[in-house]
This record gives structure tokens, C-alpha cells and sequence, in this order.
């Protein structure tokens, strides 16, 4: 039997995950985050991130390897820049020994010491630039209009072109060092080593470039990143990475063609090209390590996805229950923009602006703390249904409604409609929905 676009569409984003079983759960959200990440690529703005990197990459690489080169060479491990970049090159192939040769001559050539103050202030610019670029598009990533403040970047920067280095090539050296002839023979003469050894050595590349993406999920954007959900972006990315790799170099090694069109320019090709997909799988793993710590971004498919009338005002009543019941009986639970959209399970953009339109209703009122509760504006028994309810009809509506050219049997019609809700609600208060929903959680606890 085979299965409609609908029905395909309606198995994967309306499915009930709590009634499936366990394994199926993670392989259903796993298959609705990467398709959202597919999305936002086919939409071309991870893309245009990407090509933007690229650009900037070229004109700070060699810059930032000097800053790099100038602090290694402090700690005498300045010598191993060259095998970093024959391995992070090695996609590009033969063609990468060529490549690495041309950058560390450039980097040797530069003298940092010579500069002057405005070279030296100009190439720290350069590199800083990057490193700001690199933020910039992680922070798009995960829907971050904030930057970091000018302290806040200053250390972060300082700290990542100064330390990073280091760390880096200290990682380097215990992976060296576990190579090491004596350590192998000595692991080799244990039961089963060989196996061992030959399945590290595999898995090796692929654990690296999995701890480094972590790192980079977990420090780059301007934002609390979870651990877990910053490794699960790196697994997704490093496999995709490793195996983009070994599928370029395949390419690279069989591009003969380019080199007949392009001549001397066919490497520079390459490289630019490699870098565009580094850095695109890069964003990827981002996009992914988003949607899993936000999976209420998963469940609604789009951010900007219309909501229905009736929709506007089950959440204008739902926001007020949560607000009116954590003041009128505390449970705990802090009513922030962020807290109420976790807890209704939808977009915070839609919290965020039904909630601006119930505090200019006069309904309710943030508070002055860093991170903003909301409180009713009045006593609970004071705030009217009825007002609710308008406040959520009226919603957006941006004076719209009194331009609209009505006749006088729809006027009629829509005053009828509001006399019946109004005898309905028959002037029934936040404070007797907030008491039935405690009754009603009280009698569930029981049963």
C-alpha cells in the first residue's frame, strides 16, 4: 500500500512520539531535525554563511596561523603547524602538500616583529574579524540577535587565538605520543591489542573531529549550548565531514580536467571549494545541535507557521492560567518567555507576541529582573475572561479592523456573536479558571 505526500507528511510531524516505543522516538526526531536542516539549506541563507566564511577565511587564514605560529613558538611545537594542515587538507590530496608548502612559506615570510604597531594592529584586526564572522553565523544559527558585549569579546577572542593554539597542539602531541613504537608493542602483547589498535586507529579521526566540533558548538555561539546537544551536532557532523572528506579526495585526485581548464588556478579552486563544504558541514552540525536542545522548534515544522483564531485564543487563556496560577499559588515554576514556551510546547516567537499583546491589553506586566517574569497586571479575580478572549481575537490586528468595509447584516452578525460570548463568560474571572484547573489536578492525582 503505498503512502500518500499527505500521509507521509501527517507520519512524521503529527505523530504521537510518547505512545511510540523508545528507539523508535529518537529515529522519528532525528528524522524531523534533519529535515529541518534541510529546510533551512534549500532557504540558501546556511549557504550564503558558508560562502561569506569562505571569503573571509582566505583574507585571515595566513594571519591567523602567524598570531598562532608566534605564540607555538613560545612552547617549541611551532614545527608541527605543517602536518596539522597536510592533515586538515588532505581531501584536496596531492594537491595538499602544494597547498601547505605555499602557507607556511607565507606564514615564515611574515614577521610579526617587524610589523610596527599599525601592521600589527591591522593583522590582529584581521583575525579577530574572523573569529567575529565565525560567531556571527553560529549565532544565526541558533536565532541569536544579541551579540557579546566588547569585554566579553575581547576575552573570549584573546583567549581562543592565544590558548586555543596551544591546546590544540597539545592535543596533538598525546595523540603522538600514543603512537609511539614502545607504547604499541607494549599494548600489542596483550590479549587481543592488535583488534584494538586497529579499530582506535580507525575510529581515531573520526573521535577528534567529534571533540573538536563539540568544542566549537559549546563556546562559539552566544548562548548556554548543552552538552549533549553539542555532541549531538559533532557526531552528525564529524561522520558527514570524514566521509565528505574521503568522497573529495576521490574527486581532487581524478580532476585532471580542472587542471587543463584552470592551470595554476585549478588548486586555488579546490581549496576554495573544500573550504566552502568545511565550513557549510560546520553549520550543519550547528543547525542540528539547535533543534535538539529546541525540539519545540521541530514540533511546529516553521517558526512563522499561522496559527488559527482558535489557536490565538487557547494560548491567550493557557499564558494567563500559567501566569495567574504561579501568582496566585506558587507551584515553583517561573513564568519567563522562555519557561512558558518550553512548558505549552510551541515557538517562543509566538509566546513572545501573544504575551506583548496581553501586556498592552493592561493584563499583564513584566517584571524588572534581568530575565523577566510576567505577573498579572491586577488581582486575579479582577482580570475578566471576556477581556482575555478579546485580547487574543484582536490579536495583530494592528487597527485593520475598523478599515474594513463591512456591511450591516456582518455587523449585526459579529455583535450577536459577541453578546453570546459575553453571556457565556458571564463575567467570569482568571481566578475561578485558575481555582477549577487546581480542582481538576487534585481529583487526577487522586484517581
Amino acid at each position: 500500500m503505498k503512502l500518500s505526500v499527505q500521509q507521509l507528511h501527517d507520519s512524521i510531524w503529527l505523530i504521537d512520539l510518547q505512545a511510540l516505543p523508545f528507539w523508535k522516538q529518537k529515529a522519528v526526531r532525528f528524522l524531523q531535525i534533519i529535515l529541518m536542516v534541510l529546510r533551512d539549506v534549500s532557504r540558501g541563507m546556511l549557504t550564503l554563511r558558508a560562502m561569506s566564511l569562505v571569503y573571509t577565511t582566505l583574507l585571515s587564514f595566513v594571519p591567523l596561523l602567524a598570531v598562532s605560529f608566534s605564540v607555538l613558538k613560545g612552547f617549541g611545537v611551532h614545527n608541527q603547524i605543517e602536518p596539522l594542515l597536510l592533515n586538515l587538507l588532505a581531501p584536496l590530496g596531492t594537491k595538499s602538500i602544494e597547498i601547505t608548502h605555499n602557507i607556511v612559506g607565507f606564514v615564515d615570510n611574515m614577521k610579526i616583529g617587524v610589523l610596527g604597531a599599525l601592521g600589527l594592529g591591522v593583522l590582529m584586526f584581521t583575525v579577530v574579524s574572523l573569529i567575529q564572522k565565525i560567531e556571527s553565523a553560529f549565532n544565526y544559527t541558533w536565532r541569536i540577535k544579541t551579540v557579546r558585549s566588547i569585554a566579553q569579546r575581547f576575552s573570549s577572542y584573546l583567549s581562543v587565538i592565544m590558548v586555543g593554539p596551544v591546546l590544540v597542539f597539545s592535543a596533538i602531541g598525546i595523540t603522538a605520543s600514543l603512537r609511539n613504537q614502545t607504547i604499541i608493542d607494549a599494548i600489542n602483547a596483550l590479549p587481543y591489542a592488535g583488534d584494538f589498535i586497529a579499530l582506535a586507529g580507525k575510529l581515531l579521526p573520526y573521535v577528534l573531529i567529534i571533540l573538536a566540533f563539540t568544542l566549537v558548538y559549546l563556546l562559539v555561539p552566544n548562548t548556554r549550548v548543552k552538552l549533549k546537544s553539542a555532541l549531538y551536532g559533532a557526531i552528525v557532523a564529524g561522520i558527514i565531514w570524514r566521509w565528505t572528506g574521503l568522497l573529495f579526495a576521490s574527486f581532487a585526485g581524478g580532476s585532471t580536467s580542472y587542471t587543463a581548464i584552470y592551470s595554476g588556478f585549478a588548486i586555488l579552486l579546490l581549496f576554495m571549494i573544500w573550504l566552502y563544504l568545511g565550513w557549510l558541514i560546520l553549520l550543519i552540525g550547528a543547525s542540528i545541535a539547535f533543534y535538539h536542545q529546541h525540539p519545540e522548534k521541530v514540533q511546529w515544522e516553521d517558526e512563522s507557521t499561522a496559527i488559527s483564531a482558535v489557536m490565538r485564543e487557547n494560548l491567550a487563556f493557557q499564558l494567563m492560567l500559567e501566569i495567574g496560577q504561579q501568582h496566585y499559588h506558587s507551584n515553583g515554576f517561573i513564568p519567563t518567555r522562555k519557561n512558558l514556551a518550553a512548558r505549552l510546547k510551541v515557538p517562543q516567537v509566538m509566546t513572545v507576541g501573544m504575551l506583548n499583546n496581553l501586556e498592552s491589553c493592561g493584563l499583564i506586566v513584566r517584571s524588572a529582573e534581568k530575565e523577566s517574569r510576567y505577573l498579572p497586571l491586577q488581582d486575579c479575580e479582577h482580570i475578566k475572561l471576556i477581556d482575555i478572549l478579546r485580547a487574543a481575537r484582536n490579536a495583530d490586528d494592528k487597527g485593520l479592523q475598523n478599515q474594513l468595509q463591512k456591511s450591516a447584516v456582518v455587523t449585526r452578525l459579529q455583535q450577536d456573536i459577541d453578546q453570546n460570548l459575553q453571556q457565556l463568560l458571564n463575567d467570569k474571572t482568571l481566578k475561578q479558571l485558575i481555582l477549577q484547573n487546581m480542582e481538576t489536578l487534585n481529583e487526577n492525582s487522586i484517581v
